[in-house]
């Protein structure tokens, strides 16, 4: 029998669970779009993770000074400060020509003063010994300059390898380099300089990996192909709410780089539309796109629909084609907005306002290319709490006086503009709370548990907008989680268990919520300047797409030990339910693969105890013997990163139940595949 629910009851007691499945309780199947991803160029973000591009500031953003003189950025890098092009030779030598530069405001112009080379260098570059490095500089080289290109491995003489550039003129030229390092290095340079009389200019550098695939980097293509995600979300994020797609079409070189205000970084348009529909491509992925509605206009929204979507006969089509793009990328998901509720955001605005905004834009949008599906910015009343509105813990009984005020988004827009969108979009941050009076096993559980509230919180506010809207149903609406994330430490088994539970509750939930996106794709990643793998977090998304994934049929999943209320109450902004299956402290899901010839049971196991679980199978019939596939590691510590074996692996093994019994391996996400042999 299992423990009565007592205050001091131990999760150290050990005891059967049973997991009562129901094969006639199905849930609508899985969606590919539930294991989605996000994206955001937050800073360097994607350009240090995903983007082959080695060099910052390429096209000269920045004033080129002497070490210690740049200004103060307006607020700290959440990817660490960029790396500045530095004078070679005497600082005065280089200045910044603002009269005819090659792109953007300014390019760089050093003075030549006879034998005495003097040019620009940008250092702290990672290189592979053996490994090729390709690129090009646009330079204006006048008559009677020797202008070189070098890659610099270390401060010998011949730990360089150095290109000539030829003569210009005035004119500017592009000039394509190659480089094959000596040796490797985590503090190379890329140096271009010159002797001789007169001044020469630099428009734009590149370097990038000689492997790169269309300009992303081979080694987390590999990677992200393996995860096989069924959408991603691009390009933002706060980031995307004073971005103008237009910028960053054509010749990347040509492209002006821009300054993001949202996270006070620049950028150099370098990746646009058309590189990231690449990236999708690349990685095997459909792109689910979000157009500025902080900044932007419905008019510019509407065009970027034609962009990518539209005949190389249309205005905008014919643009893309001349890109080298001939055939529409055939975008389906389309989210207008992002997060205008919030007082972070450029372009926040009132919820009557952001309506009539939203309206226009899906209208514009839909004559662009009525086949579309269009996803509208919502905020339900507990997401509020981030504006400082509400500081006691949220529950539905405390927000339910909030449905129909300012502070449901979610609702308003269900109510005035339900004509204009097929689904809605929600977000969720969540912070690892400490719990430092906890002992080891009940901390363990009640950090796992933690993130996958937000999940049912979400569901639980859905069921009670169909019952306030009877248009959800009528028009099947649904919702789209299209970021999320558990920021308690650096990715390992501890946090892998956490959002294997986040998984499994969204998968209880399939009739509401139907897409997913985490944030980021690059999150899912350890990552280095030169080499990349999937870190435990990314073995989750793998381990799940693989067995729970598109056309699996969720059933319903009962038991006698509903999860308790936290034992260690958690601090303010955290959602005041209970997520997880009446399996406690075993969290269970279930579902039929799509051919119904497989039961697949879901169990994660955050405890460091082995656990039997007893099956009560109603309405199929299955073999005593199947597959077992756990996800687990040596340690709760246990991680995955580049250079070292793997803590966090995936293992498979047979298994033959006793009775309707198994044994659930400790601190595990375990997967059991048994075939059905009747009904």
């Amino acid at each position: 029998m299992p423990p009565a629910f007592a205050e001091g009851s131990a999760v150290a007691q050990i005891f059967p669970v049973r997991a009562g499945i129901d094969a006639s309780k199905a849930s609508r199947p899985i969606s590919r779009y539930e294991y989605g991803m996000f994206i955001e160029p937050i800073g360097r973000a994607i350009d240090r993770s995903l983007w082959a591009e080695m060099l910052d500031d390429r096209k000269f953003y920045f004033p080129i000074l002497a070490e210690g003189q740049d200004a103060p950025p307006k607020r700290p890098s959440f990817t660490g400060p960029d790396r500045h092009w530095r004078p070679l030779g005497p600082a005065e030598s280089v200045t910044m020509d603002k009269t005819a530069p090659f792109v953007g405001d300014q390019s760089a112009k050093v003075a030549l003063v006879g034998d005495s080379p003097h040019g620009i260098f940008q250092s702290g570059l990672s290189l592979v010994a053996g490994k090729a490095y390709s690129g090009r500089v646009v330079v204006a080289v006048p008559a009677g300059a020797k202008i070189s290109v070098s890659l610099v491995w270390g401060e010998g003489p011949a730990d360089r390898q150095t290109l000539r550039l030829p003569v210009s003129g005035s004119a500017w030229k592009t000039v394509p380099v190659t480089f094959i390092a000596g040796a490797s290095s985590d503090t190379a340079r890329l140096e271009i300089a010159g002797t001789g009389q007169g001044s020469f200019r630099i428009g734009a550098v590149s370097l990038m990996p000689a492997d790169n695939m269309e300009g992303w980097r081979a080694d987390a293509v590999r990677e992200l192909r393996t995860l096989k995600s069924g959408m991603w979300r691009l390009p933002g994020g706060n980031y995307l709410s004073n971005w103008d797609w237009h910028d960053a079409l054509g010749p990347r070189d040509q492209r002006r780089p821009m300054y993001d205000h949202s996270w006070s970084a620049m950028q150099t348009n370098d990746i646009g539309m058309d590189e990231y529909m690449t990236l999708c491509a690349l990685i095997g992925t459909e792109p689910y796109v979000t157009v500025n509605a902080g900044l932007g206009d419905a008019n510019s929204a509407a065009e970027e629909v034609e962009y990518l979507n539209g005949p190389a006969t249309s205005y905008w089509g014919g643009k893309r084609a001349k890109n080298g793009h001939a055939a529409p990328y055939g975008i389906k998901y389309w989210n207008i907005g992002n997060e205008p509720y919030g007082d972070w955001q450029i372009g926040k605005t009132s919820l009557e306002y952001y309506t009539l905004k939203h309206i226009d834009f899906a209208q514009r949008m839909k004559r662009a290319d009525p086949s579309i599906t269009l996803l509208a910015s919502g905020a339900m009343p507990d997401q509020r709490k981030w504006l400082g509105v509400d500081k006691e813990n949220a529950n539905l009984q405390s927000i339910l006086p909030k449905f129909g005020t300012e502070l449901d988004w979610t609702g308003g827009l269900i109510a005035n503009a339900s004509g204009y969108f097929d689904g809605i979009t929600e977000h969720w941050y969540d912070t690892a709370e400490k719990r430092p009076n906890a002992p080891p096993e009940d901390e363990l559980l009640e950090f796992a548990r933690q993130p996958s509230n937000n999940v049912l919180m979400k569901a639980e506010e859905w069921k009670i907008y169909r019952s306030k809207y009877p248009v959800i149903d009528k028009k099947d609406m649904f919702l789209s989680i299209d970021e999320y994330a558990y920021f308690p430490a650096a990715p390992n088994l501890k946090t892998s268990l956490a959002y294997a539970m986040v998984l499994q509750e969204m998968l209880r939930h399939t009739d509401a919520i139907r897409m997913s996106a985490f944030t980021m794709g690059s999150s899912t990643m350890d990552i280095t300047p030169t080499n990349a793998t999937l870190n435990s977090t990314g073995k989750v998304f793998q381990f799940y797409g693989q067995h729970f994934g598109e056309g699996v049929i969720p059933l319903g999943v009962d038991g006698d030990t509903p999860w308790p209320a936290p034992k260690y109450p958690v601090g303010l902004d955290h959602p005041q339910v209970v997520a997880g299956s009446s399996t406690w402290p075993l969290d269970v899901v279930a579902g039929l693969s799509p051919d119904r010839k497989k039961l697949i049971v879901g169990v994660v196991n955050a405890t460091t105890a082995t656990r039997p679980l007893v099956l009560d199978v109603k309405g199929i019939k299955i073999a005593a013997s199947g597959k077992m596939y756990s996800l687990s590691g040596p340690n709760l510590e246990a991680a995955n990163v580049v250079g070292k074996e793997p803590g966090v692996t995936i293992q498979t093994g047979d298994i033959a139940m006793a009775g309707r019994g198994l044994s659930v391996p400790p601190t595990a996400a375990v997967v059991y595949e048994l075939d059905i042999t009747g009904q």
